[in-house]
């Protein structure tokens, strides 16, 4: 199969689809990989190495794209990248379709193949390809929220673990997932007070043995939350439906009770938001305010860490590119029921019935796009 790997495009999105030893595993198997020069640069491999492992180096997107059977990115297609899909071409990627309308309808015109990283699920539900990059932004998240508490950034002015004689910062998360997990460990080992929120009570039990003293467990309803969003100082949104909008938990009129300052991390906001008030930013221009409630939202967190998402990415998406390079999509996806699952809009079907559903737009079994 032909791979190619372009450079990213989305603002301020460091990481690539593939690093060199990706390649060589690909290469070494009969495989051809294009990967556009400088495509990368932000995640500290240069061309040579990629020349090194096997790879041929094309000068534009517009090449790179041209000539692939397979797609290979970290971030959905954008505008400029709409017109250079193929019919049949497979693209490989985080899409998040179901918040993102314009790009679902663009990926329905092309007729291509898209297999989102994001909702390749195994038996127990479990996520592998989003579960790498989910523990990134989880960690992300206490990190870019403490900065934001500080005052200069507009936030309360508070340390997140306080120091002997003053009280830490009181810490909200939404969500007891992958990212919530992270976010909750990393805030905790701080020094903050932490309260992890959740509907499923197995998982609460898990995370009230598993978590130090200073996290506690809460049921999720909307009464816990309005009670929590008026004492907490940074509030992180981790709430995931695998691929479907995210529900808005904290309402627009929550905010008016909440303190000054109080910050509020969205990383649910590739998938919509778990805020009503999310809207995407970048990592140039992160934050905004409402109410007097400092909002970030970055649709990319993990670009911001290139050298550690990156391989962890590519660590768990590189099994299952070869399985497409090796059977085609078609037969990879009838062999490996998780990959199947990953299939979402095929030859201008959708078959992912949570991105139909947010649409609208009629749901095609994928079982007929595999005959």
């Amino acid at each position: 199969m032909i791979i190619g790997v372009p450079r990213e495009i989305k603002s301020d999105e460091n990481r690539v689809g593939l690093i060199p030893s990706g390649v060589l595993e690909l290469t070494k198997r009969g495989h051809t990989v294009y990967v556009q020069t400088t495509a990368g640069d932000g995640s500290g491999f240069t061309d040579s190495e990629y020349v090194q492992a096997g790879a041929n180096i094309l000068t534009t997107i517009e090449e790179v794209y041209e000539i692939a059977e397979m797609i290979v990115k970290v971030k959905e297609p954008i505008g400029p990248e709409y017109g250079l899909i193929r019919e049949n071409q497979l693209l490989f990627t985080y899409f998040h379709f179901a918040s993102n309308e314009k790009l679902t309808n663009a990926m329905i015109k092309s007729g291509a193949i898209c297999l989102a990283y994001e909702t390749v699920a195994l038996d127990d539900r479990s996520l592998p390809l989003l579960i790498p990059m989910s523990e990134v932004a989880g960690r992300m998240a206490i990190q870019e929220g403490a900065k934001f508490l500080e005052k200069p950034q507009q936030g309360r002015g508070i340390l997140l673990g306080g120091v002997p004689g003053v009280a830490p910062a009181q810490v909200l998360v939404l969500g007891g997932g992958i990212v919530g997990t992270q976010a909750a460990k990393m805030a905790a080992g701080l020094g903050a007070q932490v309260r992890i929120l959740d509907i499923n009570l197995a998982r609460l039990r898990h995370l009230a043995d598993i978590m130090p003293p200073n996290v506690l467990t809460e049921f999720s309803n909307e009464s816990n939350i309005r009670r929590l969003v008026q004492t907490s100082d940074l509030i992180i949104g981790a709430v995931l439906i695998p691929g479907a909008k995210a529900p808005n938990l904290v309402t627009k009129d929550m905010l008016k009770t909440m303190r000054r300052g109080t910050v509020m991390v969205d990383v649910a906001v590739d998938q919509g938001g778990c805020f009503e008030t999310t809207h995407p930013t970048t990592h140039g221009d992160p934050v905004y305010m409402i109410d007097n409630v400092l909002h970030y939202s970055v649709a990319n967190m993990p670009g911001a860490v290139p050298c550690t998402s990156t391989v962890a990415l590519t660590n768990a998406t590189l099994p299952y590119a070869i399985k497409l390079a090796e059977h085609g999509w078609v037969d990879a996806c009838k062999k490996d029921n998780p990959l199947k699952l990953g299939l979402n809009v095929v030859q201008g079907k959708v078959v992912c019935k949570g991105v139909a559903d947010a649409f609208n737009l009629p749901h095609t079994p994928v079982e007929e796009c595999l005959l």
